[in-house]
């Protein structure tokens, strides 16, 4: 195969300066894991310092005033100490990642995931490869986190199975599955609902009987696919990865794909392994297909109900669809010869996951006290009423959500947790100025998609850390940062300036929508 380390050195413009700038500084910060100790630290200081100040603004939350918590007095401190361990545990990205490897691990091992590559690779155009990955990250997010590990890597393995490289294939990954986050490739996500409800409770403030359609932003979010693909398509082979020549692939080269060609007992295996797959796919719809069927949330018997057990039990649906056709595969091919084979594969992906693991108990710790503390929501408020105090056109007060919603993004990974802080405000605000709550809902998800991709405090981001450095050793926090500010910076402007587009031309939003308020 070609290999990903080309001997021409990578461009040396302004802009590739200025990224390999973010990236030295980046990588000279602290360990990801001692960086989010010293963060934590940093909020314990910060909240002492404000546990004293009052605040005006009102926190939509409770309706009192917004009071920060300080983080070092005794009942807060022992309060933090004696919920360590049940912070640790119960981190979101900790259990999803750890049960997706052990069944990512074994069709890793039996060199299922390999073969299935090279097929697809084999049939697959090389300059639609980029578009296709980025596409299938926005894709996954009917499947709530799995992009995250499951896209992501696999970005990694087919990009350098390609001979290209490995990091660009990541980049491109990361910017569909998070930076293309409130993007949905026709199928709605379990996002909609969740946001909408949001802003009808935030909306009923003003109009206490006005409902919200969960889609009411699809056709607007389902268009952005398009844009998101483009944007990152462009990046990814223009910028991304002409800057990455001069980085060498220095990862255990015992572990990453070849393109060799299949071989009899490969393909065997693939056929079998293959049917496996539809066999348990079959099966699995056919669970889904009565009314009564346990898979669905039993109060409206709704199958894409964030509540419905099919949601619930989408990473261990991943751990299945993964396991077994990497077993069948193993015992087809060859390469597993007991079930001791199979036990070595999720063992060694759990080896693999040490570092990540570190980092997931600090940053654990940070968010819980971060979020104690209530920083993150204050300057959520005081940045929503700052903006609704200027009183800004309404274009610009569009933009203004987008960058507000982008800057807060970097402080709070939960969607639903920023929208409940600044959509309490900036909904009934704008609807006394005659703006919909569906349009408001939309420039929130264009700013809360953008940010996703540079912020540290993403759940995921150390993950995607651990991943660029199975490939480059020397990875860091500020590797990733410059891989993925110019998908931010783009997205930005790009989807902003799409969004006034839809408004401008009056292009409906999505079901149920409007523009403006009341409706008419």
């Amino acid at each position: 195969m070609s290999q990903a380390n080309p001997a021409a050195e990578a461009p040396r413009g302004w802009i590739y300066r200025a990224l390999d700038l973010v990236e030295r500084v980046g990588n000279k910060l602290p360990d990801p894991a001692i960086l989010f100790l010293l963060l934590m630290v940093v909020v314990w200081v910060v909240s002492w310092l404000l546990s004293g100040v009052s605040f005006a603004e009102i926190d939509p939350r409770t309706g009192e005033g917004i009071r920060v918590r300080n983080m070092l007095e005794g009942a807060a401190l022992t309060g933090f100490m004696a919920q360590v361990v049940t912070t640790f545990v119960n981190f979101p990205p900790l259990g999803v990642v750890l049960v997706a490897m052990l069944g990512l691990g074994v069709a890793e091992h039996t060199g299922f995931i390999s073969a299935s590559l090279r097929a697809i690779l084999a049939v697959t155009p090389k300059m639609l490869l980029t578009p296709a990955l980025i596409a299938v990250g926005v894709l996954s997010h009917v499947a709530v986190d799995a992009g995250y590990v499951l896209v992501i890597p696999l970005g990694a393995v087919i990009f350098y199975a390609a001979g290209r490289h490995p990091l660009a294939g990541i980049a491109a990954a990361f910017a569909g599955v998070s930076g293309g986050f409130s993007a949905t490739m026709f199928v709605p996500s379990s996002l909609d609902p969740l946001l909408a409800g949001l802003t009808q409770a935030a909306a009923r403030l003003t109009d206490a009987e006005i409902i919200i359609n969960p889609l009411n932003n699809f056709f607007f979010t389902t268009a952005s696919t398009f844009l998101v693909v483009l944007v990152g398509w462009f990046l990814t082979d223009k910028v991304i990865e002409p800057r990455l020549r001069g980085t060498k692939v220095d990862g255990d080269v015992s572990q990453m794909p070849t393109m060799d060609a299949l071989k009899p007992a490969e393909i065997r295996g693939l056929l079998w392994a293959a049917g496996s797959m539809v066999l348990t796919l079959a099966l699995f719809i056919l669970s889904l297909v009565p009314e009564t069927s346990p898979w669905r949330f039993a109060e409206t018997g709704e199958l894409t109900n964030a509540r419905a057990p099919v949601m619930q039990s989408i990473v261990p649906l991943i751990f299945v669809f993964f396991v077994i056709p990497g077993i069948v595969y193993g015992y087809v091919a060859g390469t597993a010869k007991s079930h001791r084979d199979i036990v070595q594969g999720m063992s060694r992906a759990m080896s693999g996951m040490g570092y990540y693991i570190v980092m997931a108990f600090f940053c654990a710790q940070f968010i819980y006290a971060f979020g104690q503390s209530n920083l993150g929501a204050l300057l959520a408020i005081k940045g929503a009423n700052w903006l609704k105090m200027m009183g800004f056109p309404m274009s610009v007060t569009l933009i203004g959500i987008v960058l507000l919603s982008g800057f807060v993004n970097l402080m709070i990974g939960s969607a639903s947790a920023k929208w409940a802080l600044i959509g309490a405000i900036m909904v009934p605000m704008l609807m006394e100025l005659g703006v919909s709550p569906d349009l408001t809902q939309a420039a929130y998800r264009v700013g809360d998609s953008s940010t996703n991709i540079i912020t540290p405090l993403l759940p995921y981001f150390p993950l995607i850390v651990v991943f660029c450095q199975r490939y480059v050793k020397a990875s860091g926090i500020g590797t990733l940062l410059a891989l993925m500010l110019p998908f931010s910076i783009a997205l930005l402007i790009t989807w902003t300036a799409f969004l006034l587009g839809f408004w401008a031309l009056d292009i409906p939003l999505g079901i149920g929508a409007t523009y403006s308020y009341p409706a008419g």
